[in-house]
């Protein structure tokens, strides 16, 4: 039943992705100032999005192994490896962003990159998890699910200030679409447009983020596994 229901929920994420596709690219108004490249406006924002929800998960994780790494071990091997997988999907979804932007800001700005507040916390964001991930692959010893916990709580702290940047500083940025005042939001077609691969993405995300859990408990099983027979051979 298990395998049915994650090959089900397969089906309906890549349903999901087609059909938002196809909203994003047919059926989406052509925008009156950028025309066709505003189209990566339904990928680079909900991949955002997506990158600001899994980072959110890699830090319940986070604190949650901080939390019951003393008392309740196996509680605090599951939120390790959360927040690895968590911070895994939003790294993946962060890259994204920080290629789909410079795409769409070389036709809107005429230029690739700028240093930009919006921006440059974004890059800075995707470096510290990616020094996350570095850390979990490369360093060794007792210590390291602990000072990643630590890393990744540290790297949350610039998610708000991403998304507040370009209300806090005069930015290139653009000003935001929506809760941006008066002039805010976008057309109907355009929402749908968006809020259908805003469910796509996460969808693939949640998937995502399941498999690496899964793969993540296994390894640890097996290292726990491969400790206590070292110990029973001592």
């Amino acid at each position: 039943m298990k395998k049915l229901a994650i090959g089900l929920y397969a089906a309906a994420t890549v349903a999901l992705l087609v059909w938002g596709y196809y909203q994003a690219i047919f059926v989406a108004p052509d925008e009156s100032t950028m025309h066709e490249i505003q189209r990566i406006f339904y990928y680079h924002v909900p991949s955002a999005m997506s990158a600001f929800l899994f980072f959110a998960i890699s830090l319940i994780g986070s604190i949650g192994f901080l939390a019951s790494r003393r008392n309740h071990s196996e509680l605090a091997q599951r939120f390790d490896a959360l927040a690895l997988a968590g911070a895994e999907v939003g790294v993946v979804f962060c890259s994204v962003v920080l290629v789909t932007g410079p795409i769409w800001g070389r036709r809107a700005w005429g230029i690739w990159w700028t240093w930009d507040a919006r921006l440059t916390t974004t890059l800075i964001l995707w470096l510290i998890y990616v020094s996350y991930l570095l850390l979990r692959r490369f360093a060794a010893g007792p210590q390291v699910q602990t000072l990643a916990a630590v890393l990744g709580i540290f790297g949350a702290i610039d998610v708000p200030i991403v998304y507040m940047a370009n209300r806090w500083w005069r930015t290139q940025h653009p000003a935001p679409v929506f809760f941006g005042g008066p002039d805010s939001g976008i057309s109907p077609k355009m929402l749908a447009a968006f809020l259908w691969n805003i469910a796509a993405w996460i969808a693939w995300g949640v998937l995502i983020l399941g498999f690496r859990y899964y793969v993540e408990r296994q390894s640890q099983k097996a290292l726990a596994l491969e400790a206590q027979e070292a110990l029973d051979h001592v």
